[in-house]
């Protein structure tokens, strides 16, 4: 009997045993963790949108007043403007007598040309300036607009014509030679200046004329400085224009001793000269001073003026 439940009792706990081995071999997987979830768009990038290729603003500013787009960007501003808001017309001038010189002990600039230009000035409605210029370069001092207008007896020529813009001619004139007058007869009759040394003033019409005479030119800045190289005996000789000559040489003058001979117009058989008035290139004060000067002309002013300075002959009224 005991050894029937000692064997019983053995099964049972066989069985027990099995039991409990089934449950810890069976397991029950756990959820894979190895996988993982792409984030939605990690593998493919998405460019933002415009920034491969950038569009460029478009230009909506519009030109300030007064500015002008490149199409008018080169027209030529008016000068009648320009002189007009700064109130003061400044003209170039050498001293030459009789168009624009100082009377003695005084400041203030006189003579035809001087006269003339605060006439216009008054039409204008501004005050005038006068600025001793080196003729040499009245060009460049006009085109920097350090002056607004070169007013000084100028011949028209073509190198004048190429860098200004000139007014209608106002005076006649000529070269002529001058010559110390206790030997004037060696000069008479000449047909060259070769052997000569003839002072000049720079970049002149006088200038021109010797040299195309066959002169040794002196230069010098301004006509009247001339004179002083014939008085001085620096040069044998001088070629300034006849209007300054008949102001400034012969008796009751600063140089009694000297005197003119020869008209170099006619000797190389050129016509008298005629003196412009010269503005910036494409200056509307050209068509301004025109108007002016043919008002001037018919009540009576410019020949008023001429008179007072000996120039009724040289004048132009047409």
């Amino acid at each position: 009997m005991k050894k029937l439940l000692a064997l019983l009792l053995a099964t049972v706990m066989v069985f027990s045993l099995t039991a409990c081995g089934g449950d810890s071999a069976d397991t029950t997987e756990p959820a894979d963790t190895t996988e993982t979830t792409e984030p939605s768009g990690t593998d493919e990038t998405t460019e933002p949108s415009g920034t491969d290729e950038t569009t460029e603003p478009a230009d909506t500013t519009e030109p300030a007043d007064g500015e002008t787009s490149d199409e008018t960007s080169g027209d030529a501003a008016s000068d009648l403007a320009y002189v007009q808001d700064k109130g003061t017309l400044v003209v170039g001038i050498t001293d030459f007598e009789p168009m624009d010189y100082r009377a003695e002990g005084s400041d203030e600039w006189i003579g035809f040309d001087a006269d003339m230009a605060k006439h216009f000035g008054e039409y204008l409605g501004v005050d005038v300036e006068f600025m001793e210029i080196t003729w040499d370069y009245k060009v460049m001092e006009l085109d920097s607009k350090n002056i607004d207008v070169v007013w000084n007896g100028m011949t028209i020529n073509d190198e004048v014509l190429a860098a200004m813009s000139v007014s209608n001619p106002y005076c006649l004139n000529a070269q002529v030679l001058v010559v110390p007058a206790d030997s004037a007869a060696d000069f008479e009759n000449l047909t060259s200046l070769e052997g000569l040394n003839v002072a000049v003033e720079s970049g002149s019409a006088g200038e021109e004329a010797a040299t195309a005479l066959g002169a040794t030119t002196i230069p010098v800045q301004a006509q009247s400085n001339t004179l002083l190289e014939v008085s001085a005996g620096t040069a044998d000789a001088a070629v300034i224009d006849l209007l300054m000559a008949g102001a400034m040489i012969g008796e009751g003058t600063s140089y009694a001793d000297l005197t003119y001979t020869l008209n170099l117009n006619d000797a190389q058989g050129l016509p008298s000269e005629e003196y412009g008035v010269g503005f910036r290139q494409g200056s509307d004060l050209v068509d301004e001073f025109n108007t002016f000067w043919t008002e001037k002309v018919a009540d009576g002013t410019v020949m008023a003026v001429a008179t007072e300075y000996g120039l009724q002959e040289a004048v132009i009224l047409e």
